[in-house]
């Protein structure tokens, strides 16, 4: 049995085990496929092929040595992380010129697990500039195209991350969500994307956006891949005070079914403007197929959830705007020299290396930070945030999970959406849990009836009870399936 980009995680190590192939052949036949198909997605920002083969060839080494199931997790696994986290010895860009030439002189901890549970890392990947976004549009470098439809987004701002398993050029990837920048390219991409609860992953070397909202997850084609990568990098980091003392088995969540699960449905949700058809008619099939499986399906209520993306777009931009301060043009990323004067350098650097969005943020969050102004907007943002949290602690008293639509739609062709504040509405069903910190994950479910186009629908679980999702993917997943790669690109197709 030869080695296939579409394989999974338990069919790749099989066939090492077997000796059908070398991870270094594994590295190899990855690699290829990545330049073969990034022609056309433009997922990677920069390849680490040298990190790459050193990988495998410890890999190969372990198993000559009989201790290939001491590695970990992701032994021989091709991975690729989002360009906001760091690794030694590589370009860390955010996607912005601000730090195109900056490399990176360590690497982050989610990384460094990865790294250590065995993957291949293949490289970095695009994302929207600073992670501001919904659609990998606002890249410096150029747009994510999606898999399924080169002429539509891959949603953001982990776009590339999702964009790149979906096209097969690595098996699982790392991206980063702040109001939903993993569920909702995994929904547009039609493969599975998790966002732990706040604090299960450590955000110590990942750049920040919102550090009261970030977290980092995995992208996966199958529930069990992204449960091993959850395995590899959740738990305890004292390097990042926000990170917590929880360590859950995930891939064994993965072996329980649903029988007497309670999934809660939010009718806020289902009936929320901008919810098409399809996707609403997807989300109904699948709360079916769980109640099929043994599951009871509860109405639960989320009284302040349509306050929640008026409250994120105040504290994300003012956490923003305090991040992307120490981008100051002296110590590290874009510095436009020959001015006279030490504020007409910051200017000058600040305007040319910041994208349109990136600055967008900036001056909203100065000015909802700004005297006078704290008052009116940041702090009933900070009482909105309490009542939401609240609400999702009073309906997890009544159901173990809760089901709703990732998107509001599928993916939208590129230029469809320049209005920014239509754009931030793609996330409406996602921010409220990253305000409340809850976790949540994107499943596939499908094709759209009338786009033809991935459709994901959303699990949410309580805080650091993420393994009841898991649960609730595995049984939407035996009746889907796993997500397959895009037809275009599936293996052997790339360069067609």
């Amino acid at each position: 049995m030869a080695f296939s980009t579409d394989m999974c995680i338990a069919q790749i190590q099989a066939g090492l085990r077997a000796g059908d192939f070398t991870a270094r052949e594994v590295a190899q036949e990855a690699l290829a496929h990545v330049k073969a198909a990034d022609e056309k997605v433009h997922a990677f920002l920069e390849l680490t092929e040298e990190a790459a083969y050193a990988a495998a060839d410890r890999v190969d080494a372990a198993i000559a040595a009989g201790s290939f199931d001491e590695l970990g997790p992701l032994a021989g696994i091709p991975c690729a992380f989002k360009d906001n986290m760091n690794q030694e010895g590589t370009h860390t860009t955010c996607a912005s010129h601000m730090l195109e030439n900056y490399v990176s002189p360590y690497t982050a901890t989610c990384v460094q697990r990865a790294i250590d549970a065995g993957c291949i890392p293949l490289g970095k990947l695009n994302m929207d500039e600073f992670a501001f976004g919904s659609s990998t549009e606002s890249s410096a470098f150029g747009p994510t195209h999606n898999p399924w439809d080169l002429d539509r987004v891959p949603g953001g701002s982990s776009g590339g991350s999702a964009a790149a398993v979906a096209s097969g050029m690595t098996c699982v990837a790392l991206g980063s969500d702040t109001g939903g920048s993993i569920r909702q390219p995994a929904s547009f991409c039609g493969i599975v994307g998790v966002k732990p609860t706040y604090g299960m992953v450590s955000r110590y070397g990942v750049v920040a956006f919102g550090s009261s909202l970030d977290q980092v997850g995995p992208f996966a084609r199958s529930v069990e891949d992204a449960a091993a990568v959850m395995d590899a990098i959740c738990g305890h980091d004292e390097l990042d005070c926000t990170s917590q003392q929880v360590k859950a088995d995930f891939r064994a969540a993965c072996k329980q079914d649903v029988a007497g699960m309670r999934i809660g449905i939010v009718k806020e949700f289902m009936e929320a403007d901008g919810l098409t058809a399809e996707v609403r008619e997807r989300t109904l099939e699948a709360a079916a197929k769980l109640e099929a499986a043994g599951a009871e399906l509860v109405e639960v209520e989320l009284p302040h959830v349509d306050a929640a993306i008026s409250a994120y777009y105040v504290l994300g931009p003012c956490e923003a705007f305090s991040n992307l301060a120490r981008f100051d043009s002296v110590r590290y990323g874009l510095c436009d020299e020959g001015h006279k004067d030490l504020g007409g350098q910051y200017e000058s650097s600040r305007a040319k290396g910041f994208g349109p969005e990136a600055k967008r943020r900036i001056m909203l969050g100065s000015y909802l930070l700004s005297s006078g102004v704290y008052e009116k907007y940041y702090y009933p943002a900070q009482q909105v945030r309490t009542l939401i949290t609240q609400d999702y602690t009073s309906a997890y008293e009544k159901c173990d999970v809760i089901l709703a639509p990732a998107s509001p739609r599928t993916a939208f062709k590129f230029g469809e959406i320049s209005d920014p504040a239509t754009m931030y509405l793609s996330d409406v069903f996602t921010i409220s849990l990253n305000i409340a910190g809850n976790g949540g994950m994107s499943m596939p479910c499908g094709l759209g009836r009338e786009t033809g186009l991935p459709i994901g629908v959303q699990l949410m679980s309580p805080q650091f009870k993420d393994e009841n999702m898991f649960r609730v993917a595995m049984a939407l997943e035996k009746e889907y399936g796993t997500a397959p790669v895009a037809p275009e690109f599936s293996d052997g197709k790339a360069g067609e």
